[in-house]
C-alpha cells in the first residue's frame, strides 16, 4: 500500500495547486470580457471635449477623465465629477442628461 499512497499524495498535492490557477484565470477573463463589453457601448470622453447639456448648451470643457471614466469639469471655479452613467453621444457631442444647474449643485 505505500507503493501507491505517494504518487497518490503527490497527485492529490497538484490537484489542490493548480484549482486556484484555473478560477483565477476564469475570474480574469471574466473581468476582461465584462470591461470589454462595458467599453463598447461607453462613449468616448477625452480630456479637452466640450460637454454639453441635454438641451444642447455647452456646459465646460472637460479637464480629466477619471480611472472610472466619468469625466472631470471645472464649473463655477469646483471640479465637478460628472457620473458616465448620464452620458451620451449626441451627433458626435459628449452629452449630459443632467443640466448646468444640477451639475453646480454636486459636491
Amino acid at each position: 500500500m505505500t507503493k501507491f499512497a505517494i504518487p497518490a499524495a503527490a497527485a492529490a498535492a497538484l490537484a489542490i495547486l493548480a484549482a486556484p490557477a484555473a478560477v483565477f484565470a476564469a475570474e480574469s477573463s471574466q473581468s476582461v470580457r465584462a470591461a470589454t463589453d462595458a467599453a463598447a457601448g461607453a462613449v468616448a470622453v477625452n480630456a479637452g471635449k466640450m460637454l454639453y447639456s441635454s438641451n444642447g448648451q455647452r456646459v465646460a470643457a472637460i479637464y480629466r477623465v477619471t480611472a472610472d471614466g466619468n469625466p472631470q469639469i471645472i464649473l463655477n471655479g469646483k471640479l465637478v465629477t460628472v457620473p458616465a452613467s448620464t452620458l451620451s453621444d449626441v451627433n458626435g457631442k459628449v452629452t449630459t442628461s443632467l443640466t448646468k444647474i444640477e451639475l453646480g449643485r454636486a459636491k
